[in-house]
């Protein structure tokens, strides 16, 4: 299995960086990134170092849009569809796979909670979660997290995005002094995820 391949989608091809951990694993969880970052921000790469660390399989997507160059995010619905396609075929590359984790960073977090129940997910990781556009708290995204699924929230405390409310299933952890970019300590980042994903019974024992 190569490190970085691209999967064909309806919205053109996207980008695979799987990384595996030596032994036997039967969780994966996947990625997606920000909406004009990619997914070596230091946060996604901090939670694929330390969850391949503990155990798990760690895949990162770079949407279609990206692959092409383009910083300017396609449409949700393009980026979902793209999404859904990865997910499908990434099943089929790993049968031995038991439990997919949907996650990613801000438009990444957005896209797996918006499509954690049709790919199949048994829980979502979402690192800063864009709440609402800055200075707008009226147009909160607070739905989308409700995907009556096992969810974490990791948002610094300074986000201008917003920080999520708990809810059912919704487990949020304010980062102190970080912000949107989660850059300021990106291992405890990490940490906050492994963790988690430990207590849900999902990283091997």
């Amino acid at each position: 299995m190569p490190h970085g391949d691209e999967i064909e989608t309806p919205r053109g091809p996207a980008r695979v960086d799987t990384d595996l951990p030596g032994a036997a694993y039967s969780t994966m969880l996947v990625l997606g990134h920000g909406a004009g970052g990619d997914v070596d921000a230091p946060d996604l790469v901090a939670v694929r170092d330390a969850l391949t660390e503990a155990g798990l399989g760690v895949i990162r997507v770079t949407q279609p849009y990206r692959v092409a160059g383009r910083r300017a995010p396609a449409p949700a619905g393009h980026l979902d569809e793209a999404w859904r396609a990865v997910l499908a075929v990434l099943r089929e590359r790993h049968p031995t796979v038991s439990r997919w984790i949907v996650g990613g960073r801000s438009s990444g977090a957005r896209v797996a909670c918006r499509t954690a129940r049709e790919v199949g997910a048994a829980g979502v990781v979402a690192l800063a979660f864009p709440l609402h556009p800055p200075g707008r708290p009226e147009r909160s995204r607070a739905d989308e997290l409700a995907t009556g699924l096992p969810t974490l929230v990791v948002n610094g405390d300074r986000d201008p995005f917003g920080v999520p409310a708990l809810g059912p299933g919704v487990e949020v952890v304010l980062r102190p002094g970080e912000r949107h970019d989660l850059r300021g300590d990106p291992p405890g980042t990490a940490a906050v995820v492994r963790d988690w994903l430990r207590a849900q019974g999902w990283t091997p024992a």
